[in-house]
């Protein structure tokens, strides 16, 4: 079972995972731009600053490739743009602590300072927001597809419960998505 089985394609939060990720993506794209256009060297740390952040070549490049693949996960959308979030923004948390102990070191080879660290912080914690949006929390409603993933058969009684007659098909009536426990391994048409 894959991850992507567990949300449907037009589930209303594939739209937060594809906005979350094509908006920082876009983001980190223009600090880029921003950072190749003064034609800085790969590892300067002399503190040329782009929007208030110091920066050189070689982040320029990295915030090219993550802002790119942050726009692909907006692409592709659902499950994957959830995961892409999630892993990218506990990346930038964890840049965001490495570079508070490379400061004003030799190490510091992407010329960071305490803005840059602070917008890893903020930008990560964003990324990360927008893809555990509606995935990760103690409180999911019954109607959300990973409560029903995670809890299928309490899922599948209040499915059946919403459809005897006279009851209120309620969100409860929703059927569960992806397969049934009994039916992972099986091919279709086993029965």
């Amino acid at each position: 079972m894959k991850l992507r089985d567990e949300l449907p394609v037009d589930h209303h939060l594939a739209t937060v995972y594809r906005y979350g990720a094509a908006v920082c993506g876009l983001i980190l794209l223009a600090f880029a731009a921003l950072g190749f256009a003064d034609a800085l060297t790969p590892f300067d740390t002399s503190g040329d600053t782009v929007a208030g952040m110091t920066t050189n070549t070689t982040l320029s490049v990295i915030s090219t490739v993550v802002g790119l693949a942050l726009l692909v996960g907006a692409v592709i959308g659902g499950n994957f743009a959830s995961t892409l979030n999630m892993t990218v923004g506990g990346l930038f948390v964890l840049s965001g602590f490495v570079h508070i102990f490379v400061l004003d070191r030799s190490v510091n080879i992407l010329d960071f300072g305490m803005t840059n660290v602070v917008f890893s912080f903020v930008m990560g914690l964003v990324i990360a927001t927008f893809g555990m949006y509606g995935r990760v929390s103690s409180r999911l409603s019954h109607e959300n597809p990973y409560w029903r993933r995670r809890h299928p058969e309490q899922a599948g009684r209040e499915a059946k419960a919403a459809r005897r007659p006279g009851a209120d098909p309620g969100p409860a009536a929703l059927p569960a998505t992806g397969p049934t426990p009994g039916a992972i391994g099986r091919a279709p048409g086993d029965g």
